[in-house]
C-alpha cells in the first residue's frame, strides 16, 4: 500500500513541477481545433459508411 501512496505523491509532484501546461487561450484554441477535426473525421467516416452500405445493398440486390 505504501508503494501506491508514494507513486501518487510522486505523480502529483511531477504534474505540479515538471509539466508545462498550456495557457488558457491556447487550451481553448486547441480544444476548438480538436472538435472541428473530430466533426470533419466523423462526417468522412459517415460518408464512406453510407457509400459502402449502398454498394453492398446494390450487390446483394444484383445477385438475388
Amino acid at each position: 500500500m505504501a508503494g501506491i501512496v508514494t507513486y501518487v505523491k510522486e505523480s502529483f509532484g511531477e504534474l505540479k513541477n515538471n509539466v508545462t501546461w498550456p495557457s488558457w487561450a491556447e487550451a481553448q484554441s486547441l480544444t476548438v481545433l480538436v472538435a472541428v477535426f473530430s466533426i470533419i473525421f466523423s462526417l468522412a467516416i459517415w460518408g464512406v459508411d453510407t457509400v459502402f452500405s449502398k454498394v453492398i445493398t446494390a450487390y446483394f440486390d444484383l445477385i438475388k
